[in-house]
């Protein structure tokens, strides 16, 4: 008798958590339906709401006046402070930059295989590194490789300890069999293209990195994580890692506008990784319906060719980032968050919601 009312209580306990779980979904599901109807300032007071530990940056470039706001729990702003967050896959425009420096300087060639760079087996089909940078080379977004099963039970990112090594003993064993492919987004074909750049500059990417973005364009405050910073859980990283050029820079808001300077005063370099190359028609229903678009593609920045919107985001396990331009208007928006790209409201559409606003 006894056992059955232990049993009876585990049930009724079990069903009040489903209860509340499925209270929980329903009034997530009910909030985010309201989501494409939200002004930026009231999905900003959503996003942080209740939340004391939540620090948005914002960031605006408007006709060469630029501003940053940092906002808190509930919206509010907050005292002015230059925070340091992780910018995720923002990274990977990072490496688009520097592989297109190094076909200008000769070192390759945007429309040759990457075999020509790297020791791979022969008799098979490789991608091109212009397809690498455009998501459309075939790979998978990532490839399992034995450290994943310590990184998980270490609570490390996923990414850790996989060393350029294993990057090309992958490629050798994937078989690509199609002429083309469509648009896939890839963390793997952009740790492919770190490897590249380490072999025809003979250096660690994360130097390359470091030093392209401090003595090439003068941020003081953007590299490789070194896991310093003043909001922490930041992701751990070896110096060899290959995965370092999809998504290892840490920065601040301050950097981040300047890096965006660079792309509306439309240098040739920086003029160049924004045009289209590929069109991809890759938006997905949930993000048809937040009214953001991915029609085309650069040298890794999304187009959003309805709204005239070139964009790209980020997200790690604890922050998550948006820079969009709109050229048109001479007008670019950051935001940098250290809520996870999964909570609430990501930076991604709140970035779009203030540049449609801000235009």
């Amino acid at each position: 008798m006894k056992r059955k009312n232990i049993v009876i209580v585990i049930v009724s306990c079990l069903s009040l958590l489903l209860i509340a779980f499925l209270i929980y979904v329903f009034i997530g599901i009910s909030q985010m339906k309201k989501v494409p109807s939200l002004s930026f300032k009231d999905a900003l007071e959503y996003t942080t709401k209740d939340n004391k530990e939540a620090l948005i940056t914002v960031g605006i470039i408007k006709d060469g006046k630029t501003e940053y706001r940092v906002y808190g729990e509930n919206g509010k702003e907050v005292e002015d402070r230059l925070c340091t967050y992780e910018i995720g896959s923002i990274t990977k425009t990072i490496t688009a930059l520097m592989v297109k420096r190094a076909e200008k300087e000769g070192k390759l060639e945007l429309d040759a295989t990457i075999d020509k760079y790297l020791s791979l087996p022969d008799g098979k089909k490789y991608p091109k590194i212009i397809d690498l940078l455009t998501h459309t080379s075939g790979y998978k977004p990532y490839y399992f490789e034995s450290p994943m099963i310590e990184n998980f039970f270490k609570g490390r990112n996923d990414f850790y300890g996989i060393n350029g090594e294993m990057i090309v003993d992958r490629v050798g064993k994937v078989n690509l069999d199609k002429e083309s492919y469509s648009f896939n987004y890839s963390n793997f074909g952009f740790a492919v293209l770190g490897v590249v750049l380490e072999n025809v500059y003979g250096e660690s990417w994360k130097k390359l990195a470091d030093d392209f973005l401090l003595n090439e364009m003068g941020l003081k405050n953007t590299h490789v994580s070194d896991e310093s910073g003043d909001l922490g859980n930041y992701w751990d990283w070896r110096d060899d890692d290959a995965y370092l050029s999809a998504g290892s820079v840490t920065s601040n808001i301050c950097d981040m506008l300047k890096y965006a300077e660079y792309y509306l005063k439309n240098d040739e370099l920086y003029r160049e990784c924004q045009e289209s190359v590929k069109t991809i028609n890759a938006s997905s229903s949930s993000y048809k319906t937040m009214g953001i678009n991915m029609d085309q593609i650069g040298l890794s920045w999304i187009i959003d060719k309805e709204n005239g919107i070139i964009w790209h985001n980020g997200g790690t396990g604890h922050y998550n980032s948006y820079i969009g331009f709109s050229k048109e208007n001479n007008t670019a928006v950051v935001i940098l968050s250290n809520l996870a790209p999964n909570y609430r409201i990501p930076a991604t559409v709140l970035g779009v919601k203030l540049l449609m606003e801000t235009i």
